[in-house]
């Protein structure tokens, strides 16, 4: 008699779970998540729709044909990435009505699709002579400091503990994390991106073994001077790379620089702050092993770039919302020994700063 009760309770959630299924698919196939208005579609996918439809065509070039149409797989996953790790909770949006395990199988497909089609097109160290000259226009009228294009620094994405190498990924604050790398321009375009580093991993080591350090030095090696990025205490001063003072007087020309080198940095701060006020699912503890999270960070920084390029608006401001900002000074090598026209290029700005505050 138990037997024929469970048989028939197994029968009951077999038929409920059918039901469940048909309604959904009924329910996807009727629906169109551009039907909403601007305001809601940015709300729900953090692109508006001119950027939407371009992602569209991109990711419909690259999907294989299922019985789920392309948009709703799109809109899944950018629905996901501006959430954060609840697939569950994604597959429930009457847009796109999903069983958690459909969603989990659309993000990674269309994820791939989307780091390998336009991670590469949307965010490009290089720069146009006319974007440099903007740039050094930008933090030389506003700050004062000369031949400056751009401003690195280090972002930690928190992830659950690994299954591999799990120390390595463990920070400073406690937690687990891959540390993430972002060079951005006076415009908050990110310019370049390496998520490749585990948590533990120092800024200065994750610059000095980056792609962005080698173009950087191969473009100085080849005369071409006078171009900066700025970075916080943490990074070692090169001929490329402007860092503050060690602990000036107050009121030394050293001081003034350095406040002026705080403000003009700002901006990497403030992207980051865009970016994981944008793509929330960046400010929550990740779901997933190193290698996913770092495809997902490399997404969300091109749909930030996209984001930038059409203009979509932010719903609410967003400033610095990292709590890793604060430089990281141990193992630094000692300034005496840094290169020595670089000490002299920053004495030099830091005293025309001071003679013209």
């Amino acid at each position: 008699m138990r037997a024929l009760t469970t048989f028939a309770a197994i029968l009951v959630e077999n038929e409920r779970l059918a039901e469940e299924t048909l309604n959904r698919r009924i329910l996807r196939d009727h629906s169109n998540p551009l039907d909403v208005s601007e305001l809601v579609f940015v709300s729900s996918y953090r692109v508006n729709k001119s950027a939407f439809n371009m992602l569209l065509d991109v990711v419909v070039l690259h999907l294989k044909e299922t019985s789920i149409p392309a948009q709703l797989q799109l809109a899944a996953t950018l629905r996901f990435l501006a959430e954060g790790g609840f697939q569950k909770a994604v597959g429930k949006d009457s847009y796109i009505a999903m069983g958690r395990s459909t969603v989990a199988k659309v993000i990674t497909r269309v994820l791939k699709i989307l780091e390998k089609y336009i991670c590469s097109r949307w965010i490009n160290l290089s720069m146009t002579e006319d974007e440099k000259t903007k740039s050094k226009q930008h933090f030389h009228q506003n700050f004062g400091i000369p031949g400056v294009i751009g401003c690195v620094d280090g972002t930690h994405i928190k992830i659950t503990k690994p299954h591999k190498d799990s120390s390595l990924f463990y920070n400073r604050k406690d937690y687990f994390s891959i540390n993430a790398m972002i060079i951005c321009d006076y415009n908050m375009v990110i310019r370049a991106l390496d998520a490749r580093r585990p948590g533990s991993s120092h800024d200065a080591l994750i610059w000095s073994v980056s792609r962005a350090h080698d173009y950087f030095k191969r473009n100085y090696d080849n005369g071409e001077r006078g171009l900066w990025l700025l970075g916080d205490a943490g990074y070692a001063l090169q001929p490329f790379l402007l860092t503050p003072f060690r602990d000036p007087n107050v009121g030394t020309p050293q001081h003034i620089f350095n406040l002026k080198h705080s403000s003009a940095r700002n901006v990497v701060e403030r992207t980051t702050g865009v970016l994981k006020s944008r793509f929330r699912c960046l400010c929550r503890s990740l779901q997933y092993q190193p290698e996913k999270v770092v495809q997902i960070t490399n997404v969300c920084c091109a749909l930030h770039n996209i984001c930038r390029h059409y203009k979509v608006q932010e719903l609410v401001e967003a400033g610095p919302m990292d709590e890793d900002n604060e430089p990281v000074v141990e193992g630094i090598i000692n300034e005496a020994t840094l290169d020595g026209e670089a000490i002299m290029i920053r004495e030099d700005i830091a005293t025309r700063l001071f003679s013209n505050s």
